[in-house]
């Protein structure tokens, strides 16, 4: 059983017309034909909503006894025995009696919703979850009756019901609210114009969001790149170092300027094997962006301005926020850094922010940021304590009168070999205890300026001092090397978590999964190459990046997945530790690439199951709606025959005409289907060139009976790109289609209009119109809604006019007619250097 649908009107405050809007929809669905009923709907005896009350067929409540008084509850039983179509419930967020089936009102609604039962509801912004805390602070009231966001989200349909605060205000002091001896009071508390204000915001925001989420799917299905800038969407450029939290406070303060704003740090790493920037300040800065509602991404990339700006577009972001370079003046020769050449080449629809801070220009100091490598500077470091320090403090010694003893002299040696131990690691380490234990020996060891030792004790010594200066520089070599296996797992953990996050949420994009592969490992492109057998060549499945590889030779890194597929990566060798969370991303790939041609043989085979139906429907047509226009024609030619029966002219008049209606209707019929053909079988060939629709459109009303057809076509209107013929039969169709179901004493109406670089052909009727879920449905070949009468068509006039319409680029959809009825929205491109030069005086004629 199908889960029923949930519409939610979301009111920005009390008394906005949450309810009045909900039981409008309801009266319009009624007038559709739609089994509508009230399961609860509270009017709060104000007057306007108890009269919208009328005519809708209410579920009788449940009353229940509480603490000796009887309150009344949505019946949720009676309601799931009723089996309506739609059903009315009322303020969402409510806390039930006591005793009640559920706790809570949405709960009941989910039953509902969960038995295929369509429900339109009503909740307020001040009764989401999340918000109860922003709301008490606002208001002063802490609401009681929540309802968790996640609930709302979910719906199918959010509209938001908006009041400006003056308004809402008038509406209360006139009593449309609350009563007259409770007016003053709420005026002067909850109904504050700054308390309104507040509110109204919130709701905005909330649900700018949820289009937001509506938006990021149009674009990513559509594989659109450009930015669109629909709202503030502000990236931070991090590099690991203390001024990263200025950034984003800064940035949080610009998304705050402009409502609905987000913010998106970015953390760059260079590619050099699998380089993970885990430091304890990228961690702060991580908890800081998400304490402030931002979220933190961690990008691989050797040209860190270009992989800024691609994240940025990515994400469809507005601006970009980066800190003054930390470079000293001197390194400026080096090239012009990463922020001017973010602003030079950004463009025109990305904004750059280039923030000051306290550590600009002092230098990036020691790589902290890198924990788990010494870095170059710290090596440089090291050997030059452990080589020059050596002889720099054997010539003090020699030229001091200070006589220390063997014993602080080799003290003093040893803090050197310590000191480079902890800058550069084991090999100027080494290097220093060997270099200063011959010049102890040399120079402090008698006999003196000789590479011997007469006394055995200072052989013990020298060899001691050695030993410590070996084992201190193999500790501290040995605390780096596991930094750097922690920070190594603990990328591949984020990775592997990131991996199975894709399997549990089933993504099935190829391509992004390579992208993320060549970003992780810093490469040039990646393929995965696939063969039949051995013997037969590679083929490329999937590849991301300039000139992917055609065999897994060829490549840099290959990584087999099973016996005939393997990951081809191009740009530089791995190491082997890298391999490891190479192979898991190879699976992953192989397993994406089946799920996608599971789902292809899935879509192959509802396309032959349609075909399967399609025929079905054709033999069923044929053997009705072919076949009694047949026999109409028939019965009239065989009594024309007829020797028995003398025809007077008029009785012959009428059985001639007979036949010819039967033929007209015949030729119809058969024509969609030919049509039908033509556009499964792709032959349909438009021959595109500019035309006026004043010259068509009237053309394709000659078969429609007299006064049945109003038409509006602005003289004005500028050339359409279209097929004459296409166009022409198809706006027939939809013409035919509208006056069969439109009442005899109202005329169909066919108006056009322009939008920018579009034309809009409008055919509106006043029939009984289509409910929301059958609006697509009725353009299927073969599908008739309602009480059509068979005979009457084999229902393919839709199908034929949306496929003519789309084969000239256009477009054809259903909508309804405010007021009761269908309207046909058919849109077509203006022809090139044709516009619109006014509103113009329309040509308005009813066709007969």
């Amino acid at each position: 059983m199908a889960r029923g649908k949930l519409r939610i009107y979301l009111g920005a405050a009390p008394g906005v017309g949450k309810t009045y809007a909900m039981l409008s929809e309801a009266h319009r669905r009624v007038e559709r034909g739609t089994d509508c009923v009230v399961g609860f709907v509270e009017h709060h005896d104000r007057p306007r909503t108890e009269v919208m009350l009328h005519g809708l067929e209410q579920v009788p409540r449940a009353e229940l006894d509480h603490r000796g008084a009887v309150f009344t509850e949505m019946d949720v039983d009676a309601v799931l025995a009723r089996r309506p179509a739609v059903a009315l419930v009322d303020e969402l967020a409510h806390t039930n009696v006591p005793g009640s089936r559920n706790t809570k009102r949405w709960q009941d609604v989910e039953e509902l919703l969960a038995a295929g039962i369509d429900v339109i509801s009503t909740v307020n912004i001040q009764h989401l979850e999340s918000l109860g805390d922003v709301v008490g602070s606002i208001t002063g009231v802490r609401q009681r009756e929540t309802v968790p966001d996640d609930v709302v989200r979910r719906a199918d349909q959010i509209e938001l019901v908006d009041m400006s605060p003056q308004a809402l205000r008038r509406r209360m002091a006139h009593g449309n609210i609350y009563k007259p001896d409770k007016v003053d009071a709420a005026l002067s508390n909850y109904f504050r114009p700054g308390n309104l204000t507040a509110l109204r915001e919130l709701a905005l925001l909330w649900v700018a969001d949820r289009v937001d989420e509506y938006l990021q799917q149009y674009r990513g299905e559509h594989d659109i790149r450009s930015t669109w800038q629909a709202r503030e969407r502000i990236v931070v450029g991090l590099t690991g170092g203390p001024e990263g939290r200025t950034l984003i406070r800064r940035a949080a303060r610009l998304a705050e300027k402009g409502a609905g704003g987000v913010v998106l740090a970015v953390y760059i790493a260079r590619s050099d094997g699998l380089t993970s920037a885990s430091p304890k300040e990228l961690a702060v800065q991580r908890t800081l962006v998400e304490d402030l509602g931002g979220t933190f991404h961690h990008v691989v990339g050797d040209d860190i301005p270009s992989a800024l700006l691609e994240f940025a577009r990515g994400v469809n972001a507005t601006q970009i926020v980066l800190g003054s370079s930390r470079r000293k003046a001197w390194q400026y020769v080096l090239g012009p850094g990463v922020g001017a050449t973010v602003a030079r080449e950004s463009g025109p629809d990305l904004d750059v922010h280039i923030v000051t801070h306290e550590e600009a220009a002092k230098g990036r100091g020691l790589p902290v940021a890198r924990g788990a490598r010494l870095g170059r500077a710290r090596i440089a470091a090291g050997w030059l304590v452990g080589v020059a320090g050596p002889a720099l403090l054997a010539l003090l010694l020699t030229h001091t009168d200070a006589d220390l003893g063997l014993a602080n002299d080799m003290l003093l040696f040893l803090s050197l070999t310590v000191t480079a131990a902890l800058l550069g690691g084991l090999l100027p380490a080494l290097a220093s205890a060997a270099f200063g234990s011959l010049l102890l020996n040399y120079f402090f060891a008698p006999p003196l300026h000789r590479f011997t030792i007469s006394d055995p004790k200072n052989i013990v010594a020298i060899a001691v001092f050695f030993g410590v200066a070996v084992a201190v520089a193999s500790v501290v070599d040995l605390a780096a090397r596991r930094t750097q296996q922690a920070a190594r797992l603990r990328a591949e953990s984020e990775i592997l978590s990131f991996l199975a996050g894709s399997v549990l949420r089933g993504e099935t994009a190829l391509d992004a999964l390579l992208e993320r592969v060549r970003e992780t490992f810093g490469m040039e492109s990646v393929a995965l190459l696939e063969r039949l057998s051995d013997v037969d060549p590679w083929t490329c499945a999937g590849s991301v990046g300039p000139r992917p590889v055609g065999r897994p030779e060829d490549a840099d890194v290959d990584m087999p997945v099973g016996e005939d597929m393997a990951l081809a990566l191009s740009g530089r060798v791995l190491p082997a530790e890298d391999r490891r969370v190479l192979g898991a991303f190879a699976a992953q790939a192989a397993v994406v690439l089946e799920r996608q041609r599971l789902v292809h043989r899935a879509e192959e085979g509802r396309k032959l199951a349609e075909g399967n139906r399609i025929r079905t429907a054709l033999l069923a047509a044929v053997s009705h709606d072919l076949r009694t226009p047949l026999a109409g024609i028939k019965a009239a030619v065989s009594s024309l025959r007829s020797d028995d029966v003398e025809w007077s002219e008029d009785d012959r008049a009428e059985l001639l005409a007979g036949i010819e209606a039967g033929a007209d209707r015949l030729d119809h019929l058969v024509g969609n289907l030919l049509d039908m053909s033509r556009l499964q079988t792709g032959t349909v060939t438009p021959l595109i060139r500019g035309i006026d629709l004043d010259e068509v459109v009237p053309m394709a009303l000659v078969g429609v009976p007299e006064g049945s057809v109003e038409l509006d076509i602005p003289e004005t209107l500028p050339m359409v790109r279209t097929d004459k013929g296409l166009l022409e039969r198809a706006v027939a169709n939809i013409v035919e289609n509208a006056v069969k179901y439109s009442p005899d004493d109202t005329p169909v109406v066919v108006s056009a209009s322009a939008h920018g670089g579009r034309v809009e052909v409008r055919v509106v009727d006043r029939g009984r119109g289509v409910p929301d879920d059958a609006k697509d449905r009725i353009f299927e070949p073969f599908q008739r809604y309602g009480d059509a009468p068979r005979g009457a068509g084999v229902g393919l006039g839709l199908a034929v006019a949306r496929g003519f319409v789309e084969a000239m680029d256009g477009t054809l959809s259903a909508e309804d007619t405010p007021g009761g009825g269908l309207t046909m929205v058919l849109t077509l491109r203006t022809a090139s250097g044709t516009a619109a030069t006014g509103t113009g005086t329309p040509t308005t004629r009813v066709a007969g």
